[in-house]
């Protein structure tokens, strides 16, 4: 157990020596209800098959403001042993005249720690693909000539790989995770066209830390604090906190903190009269099971900066399905 967990380790130290410079990555700021979005050693925590549609549109207000759809189903494929998940995700965003479609399928091999299986140790692994595009025809350059911009819309495919660990127990969750290890890879240009260049639409290699507690507050009310830290190697590190309060295992409210934080020495900081601000957003969050199959899920993202003054906040909305057989028991309930 210990050498496998030297080598999950060793893989994702190896994996982020790279850094790459492109845009930031799709996060949802309801990943507190499913993180297979942020760790595809998730996949399959539920126990249960489990389908989620969410939907984002960011900065309310702004042409050209970031919109996203995430579609995603994950199970168990034993449902006595539970030792195998699969998931499969499906995205699409748009920021201005760029786009990009991912498919992915991730796997985790989950090990079961105690005999009572209250507690397991995940390995995951998601293989993809990502169609970048870019459209010519939604950008008005001052020379209507200028040969760095596209005439037209172009597209081109760009293979993934992620991995990730996951730890659980019934009252606490450590999981960490290196997304997009292809796509931060420089080596070639996604697009190329009248003798010119272009890869700042490539998202960026990160890692991603999560963890999180649930406390009984009393009968029928719990607290569930979390985490996530997310570094680029590039930019400030970005860091969520949230806190939810669950009454009656039905009924979610809480909200969160996203703020950029300067832990790394880095090019950024070294640049005369440039500054990023570490003031972000605060979030609040609701989610309801309407049945014990069938929940939902809103939150409402506030900016703190002075973006604020030009757009309305961020929408994102989830809807989220059990189906399919039950694992023969599943011993507390999936609040993680």
């Amino acid at each position: 157990m210990k050498n496998v967990i030297k080598i999950a380790s060793l893989l994702i130290l190896l994996a982020i020596g790279k850094g790459g410079s492109a845009q930031q990555n799709i996060q949802f700021t309801q990943y507190i209800f499913n993180s297979m979005s942020v760790n595809p050693a998730y996949t399959g925590y539920k126990e249960q098959w489990f389908a989620q549609l969410g939907l984002r549109s960011q900065w309310l207000g702004i042409a050209g403001a970031p919109e996203t759809g995430l579609l995603s189903i994950d199970g168990i494929l034993d449902s006595e042993n539970k030792r195998h998940g699969l998931g499969m995700q499906l995205t699409a965003d748009r920021l201005g005249p760029q786009a990009a479609t991912s498919a992915y399928a991730n796997y985790a091999f989950r090990l079961r720690l105690n005999d009572e299986d209250t507690q397991r140790l995940s390995f995951g692994i998601g293989a993809g693909v990502t169609q970048y595009s870019l459209d010519g025809n939604l950008l008005d350059p001052i020379d209507g000539s200028d040969l760095v911009l596209p005439a037209g819309k172009i597209s081109n495919w760009v293979p993934d790989v992620r991995f990730g660990i996951y730890y659980y127990n019934p009252k606490w969750y450590f999981g960490a995770s290196v997304m997009d290890l292809l796509s931060g890879d420089q080596s070639n240009n996604i697009f190329r066209w009248d003798n010119t260049t272009t890869d700042n639409i490539r998202r960026r290699r990160h890692i991603y830390v999560i963890g999180g507690a649930l406390f009984n507050l009393a009968h029928g009310l719990c607290f569930r604090p979390s985490l996530l830290v997310k570094d680029d190697f590039k930019g400030p590190t970005a860091v969520d906190v949230n806190a939810m309060f669950i009454f009656g295992e039905r009924l979610w409210i809480g909200g969160g903190w996203r703020t950029g934080v300067t832990v790394f020495e880095r090019e950024y900081n070294r640049m005369s009269g440039n500054s990023l601000s570490g003031r972000n957003a605060f979030s609040a969050v609701t989610q309801l099971y309407v049945t014990p199959a069938l929940r939902i899920g809103y939150s409402y993202d506030h900016i703190v900066s002075r973006l604020s003054s030009v757009q309305h906040g961020s929408h994102e909305i989830t809807l989220g399905l059990t189906f399919g057989r039950k694992a023969d028991r599943i011993l507390s309930p999936r609040f993680f």
